[in-house]
């Protein structure tokens, strides 16, 4: 039965895609100001969202013939290659924009806020397992007024494997003093489901412009669990327990969505 909700951060709570895919557009900008749109940056960015950063750095300066310009900053940055100085300029823009509460404000996904609250309102136990390090992770959900929101926060910092690994998600579940099984997870990205099912977790994704396209593509989940309309995923989330609860004949508690 499922009694507790892991909520991924980044794409999930907080459009993030979204902010690193515009800070890696005016990085581009910066280099080539008059040559590229960014319009164009971003939809290239959709191409390799969820790489490694050095796989997206590398991609776009290779997309956008940065390899010249972004060698005459290293000495800037004291750095080694192009695409590690082309990262630098990537997140002085991304840091700003972090930095501003409206802008992350204005990034909130509201529906999967809303399933959250909802949850806190009904008791369920709430955990957030993320790929962003502790200081950002504060930052965000100060900003997000979701401080409190949480009976246990992992971040990057807390494990040694990333997203696919399931590191993250097992911890969070012991944490909970809870098995994998009975935990549900909320993700936006392939990588994100990898995980939470290598856990042994229910998973339900939720979609995003940046990771629609892979996430049916990939085909982890069964259709029923992709969410691709934001206003129907309290009903998914509900239909899911129900399903839980017909294939068990125990009287285990689960979350009363």
């Amino acid at each position: 039965m499922i009694q507790a909700i892991i909520f991924d951060l980044d794409g999930t709570l907080v459009q993030t895609e979204r902010l690193k895919a515009i800070s890696y557009a005016r990085a581009v900008r910066e280099l080539c100001p008059f040559e590229t749109s960014e319009e164009e940056v971003v939809e290239a960015f959709k191409e390799v969202v969820g790489l490694p950063r050095r796989e997206v750095a590398r991609a776009l300066v290779e997309r956008f013939a940065l390899e010249n310009v972004a060698q005459a900053r290293m000495t800037e940055f004291a750095v080694h290659t192009p695409w590690q100085a082309f990262v630098q300029i990537r997140l002085r823009h991304y840091e700003a924009m972090l930095a501003d509460p409206a802008v992350l404000r204005n990034s909130r996904w509201p529906h999967n806020i809303e399933l959250l609250r909802e949850a806190r309102r009904v008791s369920c136990k709430l955990g957030l397992a993320t790929m962003s390090h502790c200081p950002q992770v504060q930052r965000v959900l100060e900003v997000l007024e979701l401080t409190d929101a949480f009976d246990i926060v992992a971040s990057r910092d807390d494990v040694e494997s990333g997203k696919p690994d399931p590191e993250i998600y097992l911890l969070v579940a012991h944490e909970l003093a809870l098995p994998p099984a009975h935990c549900l997870v909320i993700e936006d990205s392939p990588t994100g489901v990898k995980a939470a099912l290598a856990a042994g977790m229910q998973c339900i994704a939720v979609t995003t412009p940046f990771t629609r396209k892979r996430m049916h593509a990939k085909r982890l989940l069964d259709k029923r669990w992709i969410v691709d309309d934001p206003g129907t995923l309290r009903s998914v989330v509900q239909q899911m327990m129900a399903d839980q609860r017909e294939a068990r004949s125990d009287n285990e508690s689960t979350c009363p969505l």
